[in-house]
């Protein structure tokens, strides 16, 4: 199924099975597929203590040429759309989206949105949002209470850049973000999953949580060294006691 909008829509359920997934859980399945390059680090996060989970609504910008500005913004003109080209990127926004903005690194004048369109995101989508870039009025924006990734803050507003593209391939640090993507954030970056690739990585972090609940607890107990348990159990008749165990909670949780 896909959205009006021509981007895929993975299943709510899905989704929200990766609300406690961490980077290192979904990059191991990812990277086992051959996409190495789907998580991308060094942001400014205001809220690291909250997940950002949701598909992706993309949007590229490009500095500002002249002739080809003129022709896009007489299109923009001509269809009646808002006379910001950030804010024409928001009017479109609905629930559910991460916003993902391509804005290539610009600090100064790369200043998507502030407080007030800051506000209108959050309400219309539910969820923080992610600029490859900047936004100003931090006081005003850290009382929404979501998680919101930047490349840096400044004063200035948003200038000499052009919207060349929403909802097309857009490039985030190393990463191919393709509009419909599945964005996981937590306090060390963001993950982009393709969405044929979703149940994978579902499968594969529910594997990964329960090899780490059961080694921690085996850990906390205080008998075992390192080397004993991780990556995985030394001892023959320790490893036959985590395989069943392994087997027992996939048949409970439905994993293959």
């Amino acid at each position: 199924p896909r959205f009006e909008d021509g981007r895929p829509k993975a299943p709510d359920e899905l989704i929200q099975a990766l609300k406690d997934a961490s980077s290192e859980m979904m990059w191991g399945p990812l990277r086992r597929a051959g996409y190495a390059d789907q998580w991308v680090g060094n942001w400014q996060i205001v809220h690291p203590e909250q997940k950002l989970l949701g598909r992706a609504f993309t949007a590229q910008f490009m500095p500002v040429r002249t002739e080809v500005n003129e022709v896009i913004e007489a299109d923009a003109q001509a269809k009646g759309l808002g006379r910001n080209n950030n804010q024409r990127v928001i009017d479109q926004l609905q629930p559910g989206d991460v916003l993902v903005v391509d804005l290539f690194g610009k600090i100064e004048n790369g200043t998507f949105a502030g407080d007030n369109l800051a506000t209108a995101i959050v309400y219309a989508t539910g969820n923080g949002f992610i600029v490859d870039g900047a936004v100003r009025d931090l006081d005003g924006i850290f009382p929404l209470g979501k998680p919101i990734y930047v490349r840096g803050f400044h004063v200035s507003a948003i200038g000499d850049v052009m919207l060349t593209g929403i909802n097309v391939p857009i490039r985030i640090g190393t990463a191919t973000v393709m509009p419909g993507d599945i964005v996981v954030g937590d306090r060390e970056g963001l993950t982009f999953i393709p969405p044929h690739m979703l149940e994978e990585v579902v499968t594969g972090v529910k594997i990964t949580e329960l090899h780490d609940i059961w080694t921690k607890e085996k850990f906390a107990t205080g008998k075992y060294k390192a080397s004993d348990l991780y990556p995985s159990p030394k001892d023959p008749a320790l490893k036959k006691q985590y395989d069943e165990w392994l087997a027992t909670k996939k048949k409970e949780l439905g994993l293959k």
